[in-house]
């Protein structure tokens, strides 16, 4: 038992306040495994809950960091023994139970899966919740049938996390990317990833009309809002939406429309209390169809003290990417 550094998020007079802290191992909550965490990530959450901008924590004091990946020290579950490498991702880490922005975390031993025999520790939170999310939403894509030859599909937040590692792993399978940004000038980037086509974000601003003019075979929307709506009302008959994110806003000011009368899907895109096994599906396919070397490309490393910085970067929309935090 010992401390270690964590961002420890705290009450304050006026909302809450984090800062980079010593934490003593005793004071960890209740878990059957123990591990040495590596690396971290920083998602669109982790600035929510360590900004405060809004209310995402739940206990206090509280370790940020809803993503980790790095050595198991100790453990009393049967699936795990020291030595071993694992990823941690979501479970309400970071918001009711502490985090991975530490030395170490103690966690439920069936909240981890495997770290991918080929795949590094650091790659794994370079790839992050965000990334991730991006495989499920490619997943419920999928299977609702959709392959290259229905058309197009959509992906908006595209410079942000999910719709970097969206665009790599949709153009691998062979799909047309249509990347929407707001920051047309990354155009460039964009296409290195594999997008075909830029599509400015204020083409789909506006207020949606119940039907637009049918663009896209499918869409991955981490933005919500009137961005939402109006994929919805472009989504060719017989299309798909896979929605995993809010960076636009948590509304959905649209009509049925598009649901009764081009058929068209609405998939919602849970990271945070999927299912074991399809986390472990996700994860193998992040290993095998994730370019690394696209993957590579799109990260950038801080080290902890960073963290409150980029976790307002990334609410400001100024964070390209993925960012990965070396811990220690």
């Amino acid at each position: 038992m010992g401390p270690f550094k964590a961002i420890v998020i705290e009450k304050a007079e006026s909302g809450t306040r984090s800062s980079l802290t010593d934490f003593d191992e005793a004071n960890l909550m209740d878990g059957d495994v123990t591990i040495r965490v590596e690396y971290s990530t920083v998602n669109y959450k982790d600035g929510l809950a360590v900004t405060g901008k809004v209310p995402v924590v739940r206990r206090f004091p509280m370790i940020a960091g809803i993503d980790g990946a790095g050595t198991v020290e100790s453990s009393t579950h049967p699936a795990w023994k020291p030595g071993d490498k694992v990823i941690l991702n979501g479970w309400g880490c970071g918001e009711t139970h502490l985090g991975s922005y530490a030395g170490k975390a103690r966690v439920k031993g069936d909240w981890l899966v495997p770290l991918p025999a080929t795949m590094s520790a650091r790659e794994a939170m370079a790839i992050g919740t965000a990334g991730y999310t991006a495989m499920l939403a490619v997943m419920a894509l999928e299977q609702h049938g959709l392959t290259p030859e229905r058309g197009p599909i959509a992906v908006t937040g595209a410079n942000g996390g999910v719709g970097s590692v969206a665009i790599a792993i949709l153009a691998k399978r062979g799909f047309t990317v249509h990347a929407v940004t707001g920051r047309t000038q990354e155009a460039d980037y964009l296409k290195g990833l594999g997008a075909a086509e830029i599509i400015p974000r204020q083409e789909l601003t506006g207020p949606a009309k119940p039907l637009a003019k049918e663009r896209w075979a499918g869409a991955v929307d981490a933005v919500g809002s009137t961005t939402l709506a109006n994929l919805l009302s472009m989504t060719r008959y017989g299309g798909a939406v896979a929605a995993c994110g809010l960076a636009g806003g948590m509304d959905l000011p649209t009509s049925v429309a598009p649901f009764i009368l081009r058929g068209v899907c609405l998939y919602g895109i849970d990271s945070v209390m999927c299912p074991l096994e399809r986390r472990k599906t996700a994860w193998k396919r992040l290993e095998n169809e994730l370019d690394r070397q696209k993957l590579a490309a799109m990260t950038t490393e801080i080290g902890l003290s960073d963290v409150p910085k980029a976790a307002a970067a990334i609410l400001n929309g100024e964070v390209r990417g993925r960012i990965v935090v070396k811990i220690g």
